[in-house]
């Protein structure tokens, strides 16, 4: 098979394929919400197609202004459902307009102040959701590539159930899903769109009163578009002086099959000390990973969520024992169509993000089920695995 037609087949698959569902427009009842349903927050740019008063329809298009709203979730035998969603508020659209003020240009005062005033009211919103549930952890999901808004949310619910709903929980959703041949890169492009309002959701997470840590699961694309934020909030915070582990609190950074590329990560991540801005950065990945496997053909170098131990060179193994909060899981052991999904569909690594999110257990930790390859590299045993290729490190 010629060069181009493998790359088209991979393109069609990766069209057809999901990291959450393909539906560009989907729809959400909005049936009165009950009280006793459990609450999730979710934080947009996606575009809302036109109004319907029995419905929430947000799509795959961009909006430059940003929507902060709750949904309500329910369990069905089938898993989370949302019941309802609904907007509390929006964020005038970005850039802020200018005008000059005879010496230069400042952005219009009278537009900062409704955008500072709707941060205020995301953030009462959240520390009240906070004082609500007892907890001081926020739980932010950010899905990945060809995912719809309401996919994103009930990803968020399993999520959310399997860490026993011990943090409030945040989707924040960015205008993935675009439909066709070419989804995969529009969605890409959208990724780099959603940069400056994803760094925004996060300085204000991290003036929410009562706040105590910040745990991020990015899946996926979701996964460059979170590293691309935090690295150019890091570099901010450094340049100002700031601990950005102080600034954002962000305890546990865990990374789901990242369709990253590992060149890129050396020389953006590694290179500029990413990882000790965070408490702790968990990064699964599967070498097996058919999607990441599509998407290596598409693009140019290894992808971050298919590498393994034995990729690495000398120098680069040398780096990562010396990166001591960084650890690596690998899940080969998850194969078919659970091998790109595996983060919210397996439970053996749901239990293992349990346990780092709920517990900080470290991968050494009798807790959970990981035996040591080399450096910081651990791989996961499940159930069945009766012949582990490697003894367990005594704890």
């Amino acid at each position: 098979m010629a060069p181009w037609t493998r790359a088209l087949f991979a393109l069609i698959v990766l069209g057809l394929s999901a990291c959450g569902g393909a539906d560009p427009l989907p729809s959400v009842p909005g049936e009165p919400r009950d009280p006793a349903q459990a609450q999730l927050h979710f934080v947009t740019d996606r575009a809302e197609a036109d109004a319907r008063q029995d419905m929430l329809l947000l799509t795959a298009r961009r909006d430059p202004a940003m929507h902060y709203g709750v949904a309500a979730l329910r369990g069905t035998a089938s898993g989370p459902e949302i019941a309802h969603a609904e907007t509390l508020l929006s964020f005038p659209a970005t850039p802020l307009p200018l005008i000059e003020d005879g010496v230069g240009f400042q952005t219009d005062p009278a537009t900062a102040a409704q955008y500072d005033e709707a941060g205020r009211a995301m953030q009462e919103t959240l520390a009240e959701a906070l004082r609500a549930s007892g907890q001081g952890d926020i739980l932010l999901y950010i899905h990945g590539y060809n995912s719809n808004f309401v996919h994103s949310l009930e990803t968020l619910g399993v999520l959310w159930g399997a860490t026993g709903r011990n943090a409030v929980p945040l989707a924040y959703s960015w205008p993935a899903g675009n439909p066709g041949l070419f989804g995969y890169f529009k969605d890409r492009e959208s990724g780099e769109f959603t940069i400056f309002h994803l760094k925004q959701t996060l300085r204000l997470l991290a003036g929410v009163p009562g706040l105590d840590r910040i745990h991020i699961i990015a899946h996926s694309r979701g996964s460059d578009v979170a590293a691309t934020a935090l690295r150019e909030l890091v570099i901010e915070s450094r340049a100002a002086g700031r601990d950005p582990r102080d600034v954002y609190r962000i305890e546990n950074l865990i990374l789901a099959a990242p369709d990253l590329d590992f060149s890129v990560v050396r020389q953006r991540l590694i290179a500029e000390q990413f990882g000790t801005a965070f408490g702790r950065i968990t990064v699964y990945m599967n070498p097996g990973d058919g999607a990441l496997g599509l998407a290596q053909v598409l693009m140019a170098g290894t992808r971050f969520g298919r590498l393994s131990f034995e990729q690495l060179g000398d120098r680069e193994r040398a780096i990562f024992q010396q990166i001591r909060n960084v650890h690596f899981v690998n899940v080969s052991a998850v194969t078919g169509a659970s091998s790109h999904t595996y983060f919210s569909e397996n439970p053996e690594v749901l239990e293992d993000m349990v346990e780092i999110i709920a517990t900080d257990a470290l991968p050494d930790d009798p807790r959970r089920n990981l035996i040591h390859e080399e450096a910081n590299f651990w791989r996961l045993v499940l159930p069945e695995d009766t012949e582990p290729p490697f003894e367990r490190d005594p704890p």
